[in-house]
């Protein structure tokens, strides 16, 4: 017989990116006495891992829980950023509503969009929260009428239509039924959570049933799956079957030696867990995301198809003259294992062998979304290089060539926005909409081709003098929309390996900006600045003066050198050319040509 679990609520926050997602859960653990009194806590303390720590934003989903009116409220924070929206795809068939999280002033943005859609989609109750009240420039009646409008845009049903509605400013902490309402805590939204989410249903007589929806890893442990009940209970000891979610006929026995709830930021040690619990279980070697974990004779549960990628670049064995002096791990043995170590916990991802033994072909929602596993890998001491991004393209029932396409929503001053306007037309951007916002600032809307925005984000910040803000998210597949010139500028190619010297510095100065400094390693065919002009030009840097008997009277002057322009791993990325790889070591960056040898590289220019 089916019951509801009065006595737990299971809610997932999503929001367009930076609207306060995790500020909001910081306030709701602070407020339900998670923390003991006098407690130190760091701003933002579900972002844990370094990365979130470091950009601001939410990379991973995380599951917490509080306690409110005898009610455990079990809470998942998902990503805002649409390269992580396989986080929030997951996550939310572990939930039964959810509190959509929108910015008092900037409104619905792109992601805002694609986070509701999944929702209805899995037809899960709203609560529509207005955030950022106490902006100055806040006007959150309007944005109420935009997410209405959106709402009927993605035809919700009545009962979605209606979604309560509460005002909140996280960073203060308080919540609000009614703007003309006191100021005073969060236990309005508590209240609307309790009265409008739906208790999580199931039969507790018919077997265990868990679908796992994320994985984490303990090295005490190893792997453990989190999931919801969704029928019968699970037990430390018990006996089940995982049902895999890529291979329908893989059958495996189980047995759960570890099982956990979550109380806070806590994992908690439990025995057993009934229908409508979000668990943590371990024990299971080969869990994946996806799994259904059951008793013998029940089905899995079906699992949310996840929106494929868009963008592609290979990872490949570094082999400069500079290889393997930085890295830990440089074989294509290990950077294969870490590529398909990555798939099991990152469902966004695709990752494909080549002909090419020392290069893997790996898929991703977005630049954002590679740029991490970047970074993460050279974190953990791996040694590789990279190619330019690429859009994946796909072929209709005619065989015309069909390519991604972005909605890219901009904010600018107005002073600003003809030269974008104009930027986004060179790469084949088409505007839709323009208005003023009440700041007086420019809103422009673009469809535009996923390969136009390769390479723009930095060129945006520099021509907005960094007050742009730039969102985008996933679109569709239309026709090809004819050739883009990713790069107006060449490279400035070393010209013979050895150790950058001034003198050599000085001369190369004059053709362009520099991306090293004396003193660094250099070799033939690497890239060490950007030329002014188009065409690549191979310069010495590591030329020293000749020594003459001759005084001169500025000979004793001291040379000097503009400090070089040292690119982060997304600059990195964004500058790099179709013929040009990103060697990515624990301690450099360093942009190469394909082909070291100039002679080589001339001939391969001229077929």
């Amino acid at each position: 017989m089916t019951i509801k679990q009065e006595n737990i609520r299971n809610i997932a926050i999503i929001a367009h990116v930076d609207h306060g997602k995790t500020t909001l859960v910081d306030a709701m653990l602070a407020q339900s006495g998670v923390f003991r009194e006098g407690q130190e806590v760091q701003e933002r303390v579900m972002d844990s891992n370094d990365l979130e720590r470091e950009r601001g934003i939410t990379i991973l989903s995380k599951n917490t829980a509080i306690e409110y009116k005898g009610v455990k409220i079990n809470i998942v924070d998902t990503p805002g950023h649409a390269d992580f929206g396989g986080e929030v795809e997951r996550v939310l068939k572990m939930v039964n509503g959810v509190i959509l999280l929108v910015d008092a002033f900037e409104g619905t943005m792109p992601q805002t969009k694609f986070v509701l859609r999944k929702a209805l989609d899995l037809d899960l109750d709203v609560i529509v929260c207005i955030n950022k009240i106490d902006r100055p420039e806040a006007r959150p009646e309007k944005v109420i009428d935009e997410v209405l409008e959106l709402m009927m845009d993605l035809d919700a049903s009545d009962k979605q239509l209606d979604a309560p509605i509460v005002f909140a400013s996280a960073k203060q902490g308080f919540a609000i039924k009614d703007l003309n309402d006191e100021h005073v805590d969060l236990k309005p939204l508590f209240d609307t959570i309790l009265e409008n989410i739906p208790a999580p249903e199931g039969d507790p007589d018919k077997g265990t049933q868990v679908m796992i929806s994320t994985i984490d890893y303990n090295e005490y442990v190893g792997r453990i799956g989190v999931g919801k009940v969704d029928n019968g209970t699970i037990s430390v000891g018990q006996e089940l079957w995982r049902l895999n979610a890529h291979d329908p006929n893989t059958h495996e026995k189980v047995k759960i030696t570890k099982l956990y709830e979550f109380s806070g930021l806590d994992k908690v040690d439990v025995n057993e867990a009934q229908v409508g619990h979000i668990v943590a279980l371990s024990g299971i070697a080969d869990l994946q995301i996806g799994d259904t974990i059951c008793a013998e004779g029940m089905e899995a549960i079906p699992f949310q198809k996840i929106s494929e990628p868009t963008i592609s670049m290979n990872f490949i064995v570094n082999d400069s003259p500079l290889a393997g002096q930085e890295g830990k791990w440089c074989t294509s043995r290990q950077i294969r294992e870490r590529l398909y170590r990555e798939l099991n916990t990152d469902v966004s991802l695709r990752v494909e062998d080549t002909e090419n033994t020392d290069t893997f072909k790996v898929s991703g929602r977005g630049e954002l979304h590679l740029s991490v596993l970047i970074e993460n890998m050279r974190r953990e001491g791996y040694e590789f290089a990279v190619s330019k991004a690429e859009v994946i393209y796909k072929t209709d029932e005619n065989g015309k060539k069909l390519e991604p396409m972005e909605q890219a929503v901009i904010d600018v001053p107005e002073e600003f926005s003809g030269s974008i306007i104009s930027m986004l037309a060179e790469r084949k951007g088409s505007l839709l909409n323009m208005s003023t916002l009440s700041d007086g600032s420019v809103r422009l809307e673009f469809s535009i081709p996923a390969r136009g925005l390769i390479g723009f984000h930095g060129k945006f910040l520099t021509s907005t003098k960094g007050t742009g803000i730039l969102n985008t998210i996933f679109d569709g597949y239309e026709p090809y929309k004819g050739d883009i010139a990713y790069r107006n500028q060449g490279s400035l190619i070393a010209f013979e390996a050895g150790e950058a010297v001034t003198y050599g510095l000085f001369a190369a100065q004059d053709r362009g900006s520099l991306f090293i400094g004396p003193g660094e390693k250099v070799y033939a065919g690497m890239v060490i600045g950007e030329n002014g002009k188009t065409e690549d030009i191979e310069l010495n840097v590591c030329k020293t003066k000749h020594l003459t008997n001759t005084r001169s009277s500025s000979a004793d002057e001291a040379l000097k050198l503009t400090p070089p322009k040292k690119l982060s791993l997304e600059q990195a990325l964004e500058f790099i050319d179709t013929d040009e790889l990103l060697e990515v070591t624990p301690q450099s960056l360093r942009i190469r040509k394909k082909i070291l040898d100039s002679r080589l590289r001339k001939r391969s220019n001229q077929k």
